[in-house]
């Protein structure tokens, strides 16, 4: 996800008032989840170590593999570019929240809170969340 928003602020400058915010936000979850953050105990599941869960960050590219989310292409309509990072932060909010299940307690009350965090950036980012 971060790579997306990474993505389409580079494609799109005149999105970063509105982009940069949830990409900060975006970037200190990897960071809290992440190595060095608030890690879960070895062997527990977390939303980057489930491959079958969306929206989560795809492997390293493998010598002959196809591109993958993390290389597609940046639509060059800004509408919907920001309509595919909506999605992306959707499955990436689902894919936290269905970790909650198997977490230890500390770690899921980060993971709920990235979630539910994850869910407003999904439609802060739909024509829904633009309305005044």
């Amino acid at each position: 996800l971060l790579a997306r928003y990474d993505r389409v602020l580079a494609a799109h400058p005149s999105l970063t008032a509105r982009l940069a915010p949830l990409r900060a936000a975006v970037a200190a979850h990897v960071a809290a989840l992440g190595p060095g953050g608030a890690s879960p105990p070895p062997g527990t599941a977390t939303p980057s170590a489930a491959p079958s869960a969306p929206g989560t960050p795809e492997p390293p590219a493998r010598a002959g593999s196809t591109a993958g989310p993390a290389t597609d292409p940046v639509p060059a309509d800004p509408g919907v570019a920001v309509a595919e990072l909506a999605v992306a932060a959707r499955r990436t909010a689902d894919a936290h929240a269905a970790a909650l299940l198997t977490a230890p307690p500390e770690y899921a009350r980060l993971l709920a809170s990235v979630a539910a965090a994850g869910a407003a950036h999904a439609y802060l980012l739909t024509s829904e969340g633009t309305r005044s």
